[in-house]
């Protein structure tokens, strides 16, 4: 193997914040740049720049993984008014994650990384759980109103042309409360192809999940639109071996806890988030968990499930040893690097990326982990690394494995 290997397209690179910002560079430092000849399309996400840049920063680097394909992203804050205060910041900018996904259009998949001493809690979960989720619409984007007096509620609709349709929601004898959601059908048919792109992309199964029996409209329109994007790809999808079900999301969520996995979960805005975390818990943590954005169109970023570790980086700041878990990030490098290499044709490439996840993988299964991970392990190690000293040892084994 050469010294460095070149990587032929530029790939697009998005520092971001506290502690995970800290490890990104040690990742790049010691596990990438000393083997990659890669061109960094880099950006700074981190929330004092984008401060200073008025989120321009972010916008930007979102229309350049449009350009180039492939991006990886570091975790970053999404300030409330507590962190608005704590960094000086002129306003609670929106959340990055949440800005690039409008731009590229895309979806959030999330995948847990599987190691042999890390046993699920479900028995039966032998292969990843991926979960797709629709982050739009729905109750993140819903209107609410508290109801003081009797009255009726209803949904009113007016057309362009002034055209009036109501249709009463409740009529209230007392006090109470209510909500009204909504999607589109622009956003709904971008999820569904971007569902395919990923199954595709991954070769692995499809399951869809609503509640079209009670909600008859709402839901219903999803599983219709979901269908019709199936259907309209049917044969690249039987040519892949990749099959679709639909569910109930009752159904479903019950026919989990019995299959052994390998397959993508499309599921609405709420359900996603929920089942997000119940299946990462199950399968160990968000510190062994990836994440990858694809849009309809075939860009891909790639950034770890979790946050920027704001407790250990505050320990960082006192000059404290801290202990880490910077699994997610790593894998996030290397599902960017394997794309990249992918898109253009480059198998050397994409095998260091494959050598480097193994690398890590030899190392937690060999009881060289970081402390989060000890209670999720059997047998459980004795004692745990540093945040460095688990990428020191993640670096020598990479290292090994070239020589």
């Amino acid at each position: 193997m050469p010294s460095k290997l070149k990587v032929k397209t530029p790939l697009v690179e998005m520092d971001g914040d506290e502690m995970t910002r800290i490890i990104w560079a040690m990742i790049q430092e010691r596990l990438i740049l000393p083997y990659l000849d890669i061109d960094l399309v880099h950006f700074d996400l981190g929330i004092q720049n984008r401060d200073i840049t008025e989120d321009r920063v972010t916008l930007e680097a979102a229309h350049a993984i449009r350009r180039y394909g492939v991006g990886v992203k570091c975790a970053t804050i999404t300030p409330d008014a507590e962190r608005v205060t704590e960094y000086g910041l002129k306003k609670a900018w929106p959340s990055p994650n949440g800005r690039i996904r409008s731009i590229l259009d895309g979806t959030v998949f999330r995948k847990p990384i599987l190691v042999k001493n890390i046993r699920p809690a479900v028995s039966s979960w032998k292969k990843p759980i991926v979960i797709g989720r629709h982050a739009y619409g729905d109750i993140y984007k819903s209107v609410e109103m508290k109801v003081n007096r009797p009255g009726l509620v209803e949904l009113v609709h007016t057309d362009e042309d002034g055209f009036v349709t109501r249709i009463p929601v409740h009529r209230f004898e007392g006090t109470g409360v209510v909500m009204g959601i909504h999607n589109v059908e622009a956003s709904i048919r971008s999820f569904a192809r971007s569902c395919i792109t990923y199954a595709l992309n991954e070769k692995i199964d499809i399951w869809f999940a609503m509640k079209d029996t009670i909600s008859k409209t709402y839901h219903a329109f999803f599983k219709h639109v979901f269908a019709e994007e199936i259907e309209s790809r049917s044969k690249e999808l039987a040519e892949a071996g990749v099959s679709y079900r639909y569910f109930l999301i009752d159904d479903a969520a019950a026919q989990i806890m019995k299959h052994e996995g390998g397959f993508l979960w499309a599921l609405s805005n709420y359900d996603g988030d929920v089942f997000s975390d119940v299946v990462a818990s199950g399968f160990g943590s968000l510190g062994m968990m990836t994440s990858v954005l694809v849009s309809p169109d075939g860009f891909f970023e790639f950034e770890a499930a979790h946050g920027t570790v704001r407790r250990h980086y505050y320990e960082h700041l006192k000059g404290n040893p801290t202990s880490t878990n910077s699994v997610a990030s790593i894998f996030a490098w290397t599902g960017a690097i394997r794309k990249r290499a992918e898109l253009d044709g480059t198998p050397d490439v994409a095998a260091f990326a494959d050598r480097l996840e193994a690398a890590v993988l030899s190392c937690i299964e060999s009881g060289i982990v970081t402390k989060d991970l000890i209670p999720l392990m059997n047998p459980k190690p004795e004692g745990f690394q540093t945040t460095e000293g688990f990428i020191d040892r993640v670096a020598a084994r990479l290292e090994e494995s070239l020589h």
